[in-house]
């Protein structure tokens, strides 16, 4: 049988530099992080995504790789990691990490040997002798990016880099390349590692369609599902790709490519719903949600590492939601994104910050959390572009809030120590005893979502509420149902239901103090207000093939 263990994890994003450094140096390591694995497993969730942690020059938080096969020696060594990957099997705990080959730093010993020539590597990566037209289109980091193609002074040939100037492309129309990254995945898996975040997927992709004329390109995520398979079956594809919905079925294939992919399109609807008070630009999306293959998954998420990627809204609506949650121009990204940490964007306003999380958990997918949002971590925006919320995490109200012995000034990044959003005032120690703080909000409505399995496998129903502000779902699955409520309003709301939920025997998988009235069947929702309850049986809510 399939294990399709994914279709109802807990997905915790973790920068192994900012989470908590064992030598005092400043700097995150696997030992440090190894030793927090009881926070992670505390708060209910089943699989961590390491950001890259491979040797680096750093210039793009690791994105920028020079050695695929190792770990960066400031984070330990490889030993290190996999005592880190048997630490977390041994908690039930899985690990993703990233994969991150469509590019390679220009460090990387394989473009050193391209731009000097060398046969085997020669084209390993995208060069021109003139330098295209369209060189300037294109750039994904407007104002800070100005071209695509820069002249290499050694080779003097224009190389291709989608992102910054440092980051060469590597030209996986190349069997030679893609015979390389089945060895990257290999040797990881061997490691332990349970998958893949497969990092800038479409532009993959866009190289070999002007590469291969003709050649359909989505075939090679068929070949990547066929390798990976083969090493582990239980590994998985988990990809970076923002995409229109109406290509969804060139991503999943038949469930033969892609095993999850971020709905970053989804994520956007969910802000400019939060700006409005309103249901209605989730609702209408997840009404508009394309069928995707029964082991396919999507994967939701409030916050990750980069900015919050507004790209898909119209103008006005993306107006919208700068006015709402960064009206400052320091506060934006790209002309298309927020820099900021959920916590403040929703004004530390906790009971907000719980209904956004229980939000993002009732949407159909596998939820993702970026490290530090469970305890509401402010952002740091003196700190450049996206590093503003790649701030240490906050352990406790000691120095450094207890993330590292070293002198704040010798900390890879500052710790967030000013303001309401500071180490001594939001941070674990301080939130996990207290029965009323996020954390163990969020510790509540993670062990909900992993009750209501059917939200995991279930295209969800949009119930008509009579009130615009409140979302109401219900999921059913195996003759098991759940129904979760919200209200994004600052306003109380009554939510009607349907003469077709069997009203009287629902039972609650939250109890926040919701007003039920049963002889109306009416629920009357406080500001921000939330509720999820179960119905029928629940007899399918546990299979085998769920792993």
């Amino acid at each position: 049988m399939l294990n399709l263990w994914y279709k109802n994890a807990v997905i915790y994003c973790v920068d192994v530099e900012t989470f908590q450094d064992s030598d005092g140096d400043g700097i995150g390591d696997f030992k440090g992080l190894t030793g927090r694995l009881d926070h992670i497993e505390a708060l209910g969730a089943t699989c961590i995504w390491l950001l890259p942690f491979y040797p680096s020059p750093n210039r793009d938080n690791g994105y920028d790789v020079a050695d695929y096969y190792n770990v960066d020696p400031r984070y330990g060594t490889l030993g290190d990691f996999v005592e880190f990957t048997h630490a977390a099997h041994e908690r039930g705990l899985r690990v993703l990490v990233d994969l991150v080959v469509n590019h390679s730093s220009i460090d990387h010993p394989w473009f050193q040997a391209s731009r000097a020539g060398d046969p085997k590597y020669r084209d390993w990566y995208v060069w021109r002798k003139d330098k295209p037209e369209d060189a300037e289109k294109g750039v994904i980091f407007p104002g800070v990016q100005k071209t695509t193609w820069t002249r290499d002074t050694k080779r003097k040939e224009y190389y291709f880099h989608r992102f910054y100037e440092h980051q060469a492309d590597l030209n996986i129309a190349n069997p030679e390349v893609r015979e390389e990254i089945e060895r990257i995945m290999g040797f990881w898996l061997a490691l332990g590692v349970s998958g893949f975040r497969m990092d800038a997927v479409p532009f993959m992709l866009e190289d070999l369609s002007d590469a291969h004329s003709g050649w359909e390109p989505h075939r090679y995520l068929s070949q990547l599902q066929t390798f990976l398979s083969w090493r582990r079956a239980e590994a998985i594809l988990l990809a970076e790709a923002n995409i229109p919905m109406d290509e969804a079925g060139d991503y999943f294939g038949t469930g033969d490519r892609l095993h999850v992919i971020f709905n970053f399109p989804l994520n956007q609807q969910m802000f400019l719903a939060f700006a409005r008070g309103e249901a209605g630009p989730v609702a209408d999306f997840l009404k508009a949600l394309p069928e995707i293959p029964a082991i396919a998954q999507w994967a939701t998420f409030l916050r990750n590492h980069d900015e919050i990627d507004l790209g898909r809204l119209e103008d006005d609506e993306r107006k919208e939601v700068f006015a709402a949650f960064g009206p400052d121009e320091d506060m934006q990204l790209y002309d298309r994104g927020l820099r900021r940490r959920l916590a403040p964007m929703l004004g530390g306003d906790e009971r907000r910050l719980a209904m956004a999380f229980s939000v993002m958990l009732a949407l159909p997918g596998t939820p993702v959390i970026w490290y530090g949002d469970e305890i509401g971590m402010g952002e740091d925006l003196s700190l450049p572009e996206r590093h503003a919320v790649r701030t240490p995490m906050q352990w406790s109200a000691a120095e450094n809030g207890a993330f590292s012995s070293a002198k704040a000034k010798d900390c890879v990044r500052p710790v967030v120590a000013k303001g309401p959003f500071a180490f001594p005032h939001v941070n674990v120690a301080r939130q996990k005893l207290d029965p009323l703080s996020l954390l163990s909000q969020v510790r509540r409505l993670i062990r909900a979502r992993r009750e209501a399995r059917e939200i995991g496998w279930a295209r969800p129903e949009v119930l008509k509420a009579g009130d615009g502000s409140v979302l109401a779902l219900v999921s059913r699955w195996r003759g098991g149902g759940v129904l979760t409520l919200h209200n994004l309003a600052d306003r109380p709301a009554l939510a009607h239901l349907p003469e077709g939920l069997p009203f009287a025997a629902m039972s609650p998988l939250l109890r926040q103090g919701v007003h039920i009235d049963a002889k109306e069947r009416t629920l009357r929702l406080d500001a921000y207000g939330f509720e999820w309850f179960r119905f029928g049986d629940g007899s399918g809510t546990r299979d085998e093939d769920e792993g």
